[in-house]
């Protein structure tokens, strides 16, 4: 069963909430969740007051919003996974780096550990005339906002309550720092989005109508739980997006086998996919 929306109107727990109800239709039943549909609980403030400096986000520079041409370069495709264990190797690698350095603020979870291995292999795999470590990478990823404003969101709001977090450093920072403060300034990015932050952005958004600035993005599916909906006829076997044509966006998605483990998808040239194989393998060895 294929399904195609678009992020305006659902985010992915926004999603999971469609196809729970969707379910439940399909079965002869009551919606499983009564949805909150009041899209004013996000609607910028009057007057718009930008309270932040927003590096993940960027201004139209021409009337148009950009548009991306995706049979303009040949990509490679791969999916990268890593198993539960691999992820406790990882975490482990994390405390242990810290100890006798000044990194005091990472939050060692799964999904941070992972997006700092991906982001040192993106970083440094980059491959144009700006490949120097003097170089700033940019990482974004979606937050949930629904906890982080006051009042909270109800959790059965329905619509795009996410906003692009960010995290910065030189090429020559994610080659050299310890692993544990590639993690910290992952953390950082999420930290930073309280609900003055939150609200700041949605003004910046409503005055300058930008878009999310950085290298790459990184779309997590691997919690979202897609593949626990009770259909009528049974749950999924698995749940996965397709293959799409985007070297700026990197895919996490429930491994089939492991229910703690995650698949990385990755789309690069073939230059740049060769230098990221290699460091992700280094970098679990």
């Amino acid at each position: 069963m294929g399904i195609v929306t678009n992020h305006v109107t659902f985010d992915g727990l926004s999603f999971k909430i469609f196809l729970d109800n969707l379910a439940a239709v399909t079965a002869g039943k009551p919606l499983a969740v009564t949805p909150c549909n009041d899209r004013l609980l996000l609607a910028a403030r009057s007057p718009p007051c930008v309270t932040f400096p927003h590096h993940e986000l960027d201004k139209f520079h021409d009337s148009n919003p950009p548009v991306i041409d995706a049979t303009s370069e040949a990509l490679d495709f791969k999916v990268f996974r890593l198993t539960s264990d691999d992820i406790a190797s990882l975490k482990e690698k994390a405390k242990a780096s810290a100890i006798g350095s000044h990194v005091s603020d990472a939050r060692i979870t799964g999904f941070n550990v992972v997006t700092a291995l991906v982001w040192h292999c993106k970083a440094l795999s980059w491959d144009n005339k700006e490949s120097n470590l003097d170089r700033v990478s940019t990482l974004l990823y979606a937050v949930n906002i629904r906890p982080r404003l006051i009042p909270p969101l109800p959790m059965s709001y329905t619509g795009n309550a996410v906003l692009t977090a960010y995290a910065r450093a030189t090429c020559k920072e994610i080659d050299e720092a310890p692993f544990s403060r590639l993690v910290e300034l992952v953390t950082e990015g999420a930290k930073r989005m309280t609900d003055e932050y939150a609200r700041s952005a949605i003004d910046w958004g409503d005055i300058y109508q930008g878009f999310p600035n950085g290298e790459f993005l990184v779309s997590s599916w691997w919690k979202l739980g897609f593949d626990e909906v009770e259909y009528p006829w049974g749950r999924p076997k698995y749940s996965c997006p397709v293959v799409f044509q985007r070297k700026d966006i990197i895919l996490f998605f429930p491994d089939i086998d492991d229910n703690n483990g995650v698949n990385v998808l990755v789309s690069l040239p073939s230059k740049e996919m060769s230098k990221f194989k290699t460091l992700f393998h280094k970098y679990l060895a």
